[in-house]
């Protein structure tokens, strides 16, 4: 019998331990361990930030699944890693603290055989000074929660708006090095949309401030894209979308300070401003839980098992940007000193940035992370949840199922309004995520055809379609398989 031990129910975490229990048979052991009691779809966080769903409508409490489904589940969150044991514990284990209950502040060891870091990313806000939603009139839409609470702020404002005040809106990235630029693209078409829909866009300024050096770059150093019969840049597509909503835009820069009503930042030339406004949605940057690692003697060995994030199968040799490439990222999500832990998604150290580096004049580090969300983080999480099948049925280690960024493709849909008539979708689907210069030198790293854009209600049903099936295929529904990462 073997024990899979899965940190985290998010989408990497959930899509490992649906998996597993599909094709294991019984006598093997799926447990998941998460200090989250619900599933949420986070895509659709946005349009709970803009009231136009209630966040019920996105998630699910996991235990009664898991117990239906025969999962096994923890309330608890890791500690530390074990991955040798100890002296008195021979198997490898992480240390888990109870969250919730009687058992809350209870450590316990769990052993595994097999363990997924499915952790994801900690939401950093406390990295840029005052960035704490709720406060000094800033929000979130990375949690369930945030999206609530962002959407009593704006309804608030909108309906000052409506009384006759003129405000300014801020939406885009707190940091000088954060990621997730699609999440605030989506959700600042949403803001605009309704205003539009209230009736009070012209009582509002509206600024996406971010990191990117050009519009359209989302982490992945923009993109060359089919746009019907034309060959559009991404920062030309977005651009003319921005400037045909009225949005005005603030780009490479790193908000360092937040003060009620004011973001400080930093440009790339070295110059300190700040941006006023009235309500601002600005997504942090994201870093590794701060895990430690133990051997066996009790020796720390946290720089074999992270390096902020995961370390896996990828080369992080230190070298300038321009000699990185595409074959350095993992394909596996398998750590190399411990080979029975892997980790999928954003829970991976990524080998460097997609996005060229760039400094300001006073050496500020200021430019995207690499973004590992959505479609990258399903598609791992299942790799990895096969290469462990596979291991368990065949009595060998094997890792015949790869896939790594660079021949891995991903779409993204910015879905503005609600709705089956009214509504539009900005979809935009590149391929390799990873740009391969070598494979296409002549298109930006990227194959035209598989890299396109769209505008228009189709993308909006889309989006969506998506959220419903991905919400039946969380809950494990008949034939949930079927649907794709």
């Amino acid at each position: 019998m073997s024990k899979i031990v899965i940190l985290g129910a998010g989408i990497s975490g959930h899509v490992a331990a649906s998996h597993l229990r599909r094709k294991l048979s019984k006598e093997h052991e799926v447990l998941v361990v998460s200090p989250n009691s619900n599933y949420q779809w986070i895509p659709s966080n946005i349009w709970v930030g803009v009231g136009r769903m209630k966040s019920k409508e996105i998630l699910f409490p996991l235990a009664p699944l898991y117990k239906k489904k025969g999962i096994r589940y923890k309330q608890a969150k890791a500690i530390t890693f074990h991955p040798e044991g100890d002296k008195t514990e021979q198997k490898p284990y992480i240390l888990a603290e109870y969250v919730v209950g009687e058992k809350k502040g209870q450590q316990e060891k769990v052993t595994y055989d097999y363990l997924i870091n499915a952790t994801g990313p900690k939401l950093n806000f406390e990295a840029t000074e005052g960035l704490t939603p709720g406060l000094n009139k800033t929000y979130s839409v990375c949690t369930y929660t945030h999206a609530d609470h962002a959407w009593e702020g704006l309804n608030d404002l909108i309906q000052q708006m409506k009384q006759g005040k003129k405000v300014k809106i801020l939406i885009g990235t707190g940091h000088a090095k954060a990621t997730c630029q699609g999440a605030a693209f989506e959700y600042i078409l949403n803001v605009e949309q309704e205003l539009r829909r209230h009736k009070v866009r012209d009582m509002a300024e509206v600024t996406w401030i971010s990191n990117e050096y050009q519009l359209g770059d989302f982490g992945m150093d923009g993109m060359l894209l089919s746009y019907g019969s034309m060959t559009m840049k991404s920062s030309e597509m977005v651009g003319m979308i921005f400037e045909d909503r009225d949005i005005k835009w603030i780009l490479g820069v790193g908000v360092d300070k937040i003060e009620n009503g004011i973001a400080y930042y930093e440009n790339l030339d070295g110059e300190h401003k700040k941006e006023k406004y009235d309500f601002a949605m600005l997504i942090p940057s994201f870093s590794g839980h701060g895990f430690k690692a133990f051997d066996k003697n009790n020796e720390d060995v946290t720089s074999k098992l992270f390096k902020g994030f995961m370390i896996v199968d990828a080369d992080y040799t230190s070298k300038p940007y321009e000699d990185w490439s595409v074959k350095d990222w993992p394909e596996t999500y398998q750590n190399p000193s411990y080979q029975n832990i892997f980790a999928p998604g954003i829970a991976f150290a990524p080998p460097h940035a997609i996005s060229k580096p760039r400094k300001s004049k006073n050496g500020t580090a200021i430019f995207p992370a690499p973004p590992r969300t959505g479609m990258p983080s399903g598609i791992t999480a299942k790799l990895v949840a096969d290469n462990i099948i596979d291991s368990i049925k065949s009595g060998k280690d094997t890792a015949h199922h790869k896939g790594s960024l660079g021949n891995m493709g991903a779409a993204c849909i910015a879905s503005a309004g609600f709705g089956i008539t009214q509504g539009s979708g900005v979809s935009i689907t590149t391929y390799p995520i990873v740009p391969d210069y070598e494979k296409y030198p002549k298109t930006q790293g990227r194959q035209l055809g598989k890299t396109f854009g769209e505008i228009g209600l189709a993308g909006h049903w889309l989006k969506l379609a998506l959220h419903y099936a991905f919400i039946y295929k969380a809950k494990m529904r008949p034939f949930w398989w079927l649907i794709p990462e």
